[in-house]
Order: C-alpha cells, then structure tokens, then sequence
C-alpha cells in the first residue's frame, strides 16, 4: 500500500499521536479526560480531516469482537453475584503451608481464573482479598501482587476471552476456541510455573522470614482482626432494649403486690384475726398474679414455638433459591465454555450466555447491566476507528516492509525480531493498537510460507503480546488495576510503584517470552 497525500499523512499521524497520548497516559495536564473520550477524539479527527470517509469509520468498528467483549463482561458479573469469586479467594488461604505455599496459590488461582473470566476482572475481585490475607499473616504484600498481575496476564493468554487482544485475534484470524486454546496452553502452564519460580527466587528472603518474629516486632501495630469475628462481638441496641423490655414487665407486674402491701402496713389491725385476713388477701393477690403471669408467659413461649418452624422454613427455601440460582448460573458458563470447545460462534455464543442469565434472574435487567463496563465499549469503537485511518495513512505499511525481510517465522532470528518488535511496540503502543496494526500484516507474511505458518503467527503476536504486559507497569491494564485497588484498599493500602514492578519485570518477562516462544512454535 502507497503512502497517502501528504497533508492526509499528516493529519492522520497527528490524530493518531492525540489518541496514542490520552491512551497511554490517560492523565496528562493538558487534556485530563481519559482513555476513552481520548479514542473518540482520535476517531473523529481522523473522519474531520478526511483521513476516512463516515462511512469507512462506521466498517471499522468490529461488531463481533463487541458482542463478545460484552457478552462476557456480563457473565463474569452474574459470576461475581454467584460468589464464584469469593470462592477462588478462599482457595488461596484454605490449609495454607506458609507463605511459599500461598504465594504459588495466588499465582495458579490467578492464571486461570484469567483465562476464563479475563485478567481485568480477575484482578478487580482478587486484589484487595490477597491484601488482607497478607497482611493478616504478616507477610510483604508486594511479591503477591505482582504474583497477581503478572500470573493474570500470562494465564489470559491461554484462551480467547482471557483479554481484550486474544479477541481481536480469534475473531480476524478465524481460529476456533479449541485450536487457540491447545495452541497457547502449555506455554501458558510452563509460562506460569516458571514466573512463579523468579518470583520464589527474587522474594525468598522477604518470604522465609519467620512469622513469630514478625508478630513480637510488631507487637505495637494493630491487630487484623477477621470480620466474621468483629461482628459477633458487636452489642445491638434491640439486644440492649430488649433486656430493659423484661426487666420493666418484671417491675410493672410486681408492682399491684407492692402497693398493697404499703396499703396493709398503713393501717392499724386491732385483733389477730384482721392481720390474717390480710394475709390471706395478699396471698391470694400474689398466687392469682403470679398465675397470670405464667398464663402470659406460656401464651408468649408457644407463639414462639409456632412461629420458628415458619422462620425456619422461610429461611430453607430462600437457601435452596439461592443454591438453585447459582448452579443455573455455574451451568450455564459451563455450557458456554462446552459451545466455545465445540467451534460454535464465539461472539453469539457469549451474548446467547449473557442473555440466558439475564432470563433467569427473574428481575429487573438494569441493575445487573449498569455493571457492565461501557466505557470499554466505546473506548473500543473510538480505537478500532482511529487506528484503521491511521492504516489508511499507508505508513504501518511502509514501516513493516523495512522489518518484514527480517522477521520472517521461518528462522529462530526472525521469530526473536518479531517478538522483540512486538515487546517493545505493546509497552509502547499498548496491546491492543498493536495487535490492530500488526496482525494481519504478521499474518500475511507468515501464510506466503505456508497455510500452517499463518496460524502460528497469529498464536505468536497472542503470546507475545500478552506476556508484554508484564515489563512495565503501563503495560497492561491488569497491572494499573492492582497497582490502583491496592493503593485504595481501607486498612490494607499499598503502594506498587513504577521501579518495583520494573525490577521484577523485565527479567520475567523476558524469560517467559523465551521459554513460551518455544514451545508455541513448536506446536
């Protein structure tokens, strides 16, 4: 493709750099407004200066990779409702041997809960529960959340909904749920025992030291309590009011034989047989109210008892409610992943998932749909616009010739070219754009050698693309996620800079990209 005029070029290149700014560096002084309203301005520069026509702008938004990005926010929101989350959270301190034990945990629960309910989410849900159980154990929290976000973003890469440029791939390259996932997955396995393993490495002092030690240095600092516990402790005030309630009937009850006891001691009795019926009097007095008494508090006990087999059956059917609610919702994420497995559609697959779900809530849809993250949406249409002007321009093109000679998939030199071009480009570019602009270029390169080369580019620019993520801190959204809901967290704040994530980073990621590449090629 020939480059364009040169005033298109560039307009285009410029409209390009505004949305490349606001992408990666969301916040900056002079136009703070976000990664999303800074794609649609990418997107409607590129249409305001001719880049592309209107209409070439509404083709380039990719509707199916939409529908599925959306059909799997939804699912993974009814699956946050169903505690499936929580449930993976208790995995990570159930029978824990220490804290090597836990921070392996972290790191296998992470990948695949990633791999079927994609990295964002993962780390949105897990951040702040592995804060506690750190803290709460009285080990560092830094090695296990970068535990979390670098084992979030090696595990999405196993599968097409693990992240948002695994669906770019499967829906432009056409490669079933299947083939991408037996393509990718040891790499995945290998990739995540080895990160694991450079974390132990790099953390091993911090994680061998004893924790009787720590608990006596500490004996200063506040101890975490566990909520379950905080809250059985905690005085009501209808406990407290309640108590006053029996002790005043007590006194109101009793209060009829006081009188007429002061009325007895005010008179005079002038023979023995006056005192006695006076006696008299006042023992039939106390018996007939004690007798009543008895009368009400046996009316109360036996209300009481009528009652707690209807609480108790109340309680046994929203139980068995809330059980039946949540296998429909296990079953029907199983019978999607089953429909993903068996080659079905993958964008009508998950809309077809969400919508069931959405049925059997039996509610009102609008609470579960506003969770969905629209933002993202758009910050997709904007981007899908503004990076196909920017292909328009012709300089991608012209770009991937000079390196295209020389990263080639048909010689190890090639394929380590290539991998470094895609590193360095996702970190500075992001994964997305990247693979937006490299793809089908990769592609096309690899299917001039043969029809199998074509798809093992495409599993490459997966596996590459991803791991990316972990080099710096600004490499994947995951990471900003973890770094952000740590830094938030009440009671268990942390602060994961920028250097701290570098200094594990690059060496990790560099061996996980080395040890993966081999493996993906040799499939």
């Amino acid at each position: 493709m020939a480059l364009e005029s040169t005033a298109k070029v560039v307009l285009g290149c410029v409209a390009f750099s505004i949305f490349w700014v606001l992408a990666v560096f969301p916040s900056v002084p002079f136009m703070p407004v976000g990664r999303t309203a800074g794609s649609l301005l990418g997107a409607m520069l590129m249409v305001l200066f001719r880049v592309m026509t209107p209409e070439q702008a509404y083709a380039a938004i990719d509707l199916p990779i939409l529908g599925l990005l959306f059909g799997t926010m939804v699912v993974s929101i009814f699956l946050e409702r169903a505690d499936m989350f929580q449930y993976l959270g208790s995995m990570l301190s159930w029978k824990s041997r220490g804290s090597k034990d836990l921070l392996f945990r972290v790191c296998l629960v992470s990948a695949v809960a990633s791999a079927l309910f994609t990295n964002d989410t993962t780390c949105v849900v897990l951040t702040e529960f592995i804060l506690k159980v750190a803290r709460q154990n009285n080990l560092p929290p830094q090695p296990f959340l970068l535990a979390l976000a670098s084992s979030s973003n090696i595990g999405s890469s196993a599968t097409p909904i693990g992240n948002p440029q695994n669906l770019v791939i499967a829906v432009t390259s056409g490669i079933s749920f299947g083939s991408f996932l037996f393509g990718i997955f040891p790499a995945m396995i290998v990739g995540v025992i080895t990160n694991t393993c450079i974390l132990l490495c790099y953390f091993w002092k911090h994680l061998s030291v004893d924790k009787e030690r720590d608990q006596e240095s500490a004996g200063g600092q506040d101890v975490v309590v566990a909520d379950d516990e905080v809250t059985s402790h905690r005085f009501t005030p209808a406990r407290m009011s309640r108590a006053n309630s029996v002790n005043g009937d007590a006194d109101y009850m009793n209060e009829p034989i006081r009188r007429s006891d002061s009325m007895s001691r005010s008179k005079s009795y002038n023979s023995e047989g006056d005192r006695d019926i006076q006696v008299a009097i006042r023992s039939v007095r106390a018996s007939s109210m004690s007798q009543e008494m008895v009368e009400v508090s046996t009316h109360i006990f036996d209300g009481d008892e009528k009652e707690k087999p209807l609480e108790e059956e109340v309680v046994k059917q929203k139980k068995w409610k809330v059980l039946a609610w949540k296998t429909a919702v296990y079953l029907t994420t199983l019978g999607m992943l089953v429909s993903l497995l068996m080659g079905l559609n993958m964008s009508w697959t998950a809309i077809t998932a969400a919508l069931v779900l959405l049925a059997l809530d039996f509610t009102d849809a609008q609470a579960c749909l506003e969770k969905v993250s629209y933002s993202l949406l758009i910050f997709f249409c904007g981007m899908f616009i503004t990076v196909d002007g920017f292909n328009r321009t012709g300089i991608p093109n012209a770009l991937w010739e000079l390196v295209e000679p020389h990263a080639r998939i048909d010689s190890a030199k090639g394929i380590a070219l290539l991998a470094v071009v895609i590193l360095v480009l996702s970190n500075v570019a992001s994964n997305v754009p990247t693979v937006l602009l490299l793809g089908t270029r990769v592609a096309a390169s690899a299917g001039a050698i043969s029809p199998a080369s074509e798809k093992k580019a495409w599993l490459i620019l997966a596996w590459v693309s991803t791991v990316a993520g972990n080099l710096t801190l600004l490499g994947s959204a995951a990471n900003l996620i973890v770094c952000e809901q740590a830094r938030r967290a009440q009671f268990h704040g942390y602060n994961l800079t920028f250097w701290s994530h570098l200094r594990f980073g690059v060496p990790s990621t560099i061996i996980v990209t080395a040890i993966g590449l081999i493996i993906v090629v040799s499939y």
